[in-house]
């Protein structure tokens, strides 16, 4: 006899009694922990637990995929051009990490082609590279002195994503979805949007769901990821001969079995199951409205540029982020590919230049007409940084540059950051961090207080551990940059 087939029935219902019971208390011993977890009180009033007042509701992160120079366009050193085509000093270098492709290879110093000058009130140095991003410069805090420990394009996403090196852990949308709640009742939480500038001589790498997944969190938190053809979510128009009441009398069918099984064995998931399918169906009215640009003003379009007029292009999802932050998606998250410039840097770098220069700067101004950019966080970085001495070809019009964790460039803008400073230095070689360390831990601790959230207390038992997204190394906020 199959036990798993033809089990008798005093067994069944035993086993029955014995997991009904064990979830059960497991619900309600979950149930008690989510104050302490979100560091209120039962009855507190903040509508998202929050442990202290957000200067920030929402955040539109711009992760630049495959690793931006930032000693072409964001730190200036302009007096490399005298060590050109000299050798990287190993009192620089220091017996630091390369990659096979650098292993045993003659580090000569190649410094950008690209000129720099002071932009805005806040003279601010930037590329010529950025003449849209310059215009907005009084607005951006620039920090120089990222660093991380992830040498390689995968492990650098995902540490940047989730907070380790080691796939499968909470993304920090996801986090925030767990810690704070939603703030719209027909879009998810969370949504994320590729684009990639397609060429021969530029290398994109592939994304991989679990950069935006839920990890060990319930999965109502993971990311929706928005397609560029079809529908913008998979499977969103009803087929063939479905219409909305139909399968409006479907789904409550359908809710009705799935409440009968959550009664039976109180898996939580399937409260999930039941949420998500409420939200597919409220998106199937919400989502055609978001991706509607055709009665955006011609002037809001222009200033995008115009490959606004290109689905699933870089332009479309920044006008596409701002219209998700005025319907309250907690966390957009823009990947834009195709920044591995390993040989013929300067003509790929225009190119990636030309994509999100326009759109960005857009993006900011769009935010801040509308009011919503003192609310709302933009943040934009890569996953490591490149190295000052060439890779391949060092002659000015073709020089690459090779993977750099130990410092790197992005910037922040609104959501209570200071605009228009420099934080961090490097040394004159853009190659160590010599002034105000910024891990990616502190990054994400603080883009967590900046929402109203510790990072040290918003945690979730996994593995006989309370997992974090900063983890159990040190990380601390940048207090130094918050307004």
């Amino acid at each position: 006899m199959n036990p798993l087939v033809n089990e008798p029935s005093n067994i069944q219902s035993r086993r029955s009694f014995l997991l009904n019971s064990g979830m059960g208390l497991g619900s309600a011993a979950f149930g008690s922990l989510i104050p302490k977890v979100l560091g209120a009180s039962p009855n507190s009033a903040s509508p998202f637990g929050s442990h202290h007042t957000p200067k920030a509701k929402r955040i539109i992160f711009l992760f630049m995929a495959g690793a931006p120079s930032q000693i072409d366009l964001f730190d200036h050193k302009p007096n490399l051009h005298k060590l050109y085509n000299t050798k990287l000093p190993e009192s620089i270098s220091n017996g630091q990490r390369v990659t096979a492709m650098t292993l045993g290879k003659e580090k000569l110093i190649v410094p950008s082609k690209f000129n720099f000058s002071q932009q805005g009130k806040s003279g601010v140095f930037m590329s010529e590279l950025l003449p849209h991003l310059s215009t907005v410069a009084d607005d951006l805090c620039l920090i120089h002195s990222f660093n991380t420990e992830s040498i390689n394009h995968d492990p650098g996403k995902t540490a940047f994503c989730t907070g380790s090196e080691i796939p499968g852990k909470p993304s920090m949308g996801s986090w925030l979805s767990y810690g704070l709640g939603t703030l719209n009742k027909n879009l998810p939480d969370y949504v994320v949007m590729p684009s990639a500038r397609w060429s021969g001589k530029v290398n994109v790498q592939a994304l991989y769901s679990r950069m935006w997944g839920s990890g060990f969190l319930p999965s109502k938190h993971q990311g929706s990821a928005f397609q560029s053809t079809g529908d913008p979510v998979l499977f969103l128009s009803n087929p063939k001969g479905i219409n909305a009441n139909i399968r409006r009398r479907m789904l409550d069918s359908l809710d009705d079995l799935n409440r009968k099984h959550l009664a039976e064995i109180g898996d939580p998931e399937i409260e999930t199951t039941i949420s998500q399918q409420e939200m597919a169906f409220r998106m199937q009215t919400s989502v055609p409205e978001l991706t509607d640009i055709s009665n955006e003003p011609k002037e809001v379009l222009n200033m995008y540029g115009p490959e606004v007029h290109k689905p699933g292009s870089y332009a479309r999802n920044c006008l596409l982020a701002r219209r998700m932050a005025e319907r309250d998606v907690r966390f957009v998250q823009l990947f834009h590919r195709g920044w591995d410039h390993h040989t013929r840097l300067p003509e790929n770098l225009q190119g990636q230049c030309r994509d999100v220069d326009q759109p960005t700067s857009a993006l900011l101004k769009d935010l801040k007409m509308r009011g919503l950019l003192d609310d709302t966080l933009v943040v934009f970085a890569g996953e490591f940084g490149r190295t000052v001495f060439g890779q391949g070809n060092t002659k000015p019009n073709f020089y690459g540059r090779d993977h750099h964790p130990r410092c790197f460039s992005g910037w922040l803008a609104g959501g209570g950051v200071k605009g228009g400073i420099h934080f961090g230095k490097t040394d004159d070689f853009s190659y160590n961090v010599v002034e105000n360390p910024v891990h990616i831990r502190d990054l994400h601790a603080t883009i967590f207080h900046l929402l109203g959230i510790d990072h040290e207390r918003l945690t979730f038992p996994f593995q006989g551990l309370d997992q974090k997204l900063t983890g159990v190394e040190k990380a601390r906020v940048v207090k130094e940059i918050i307004s």
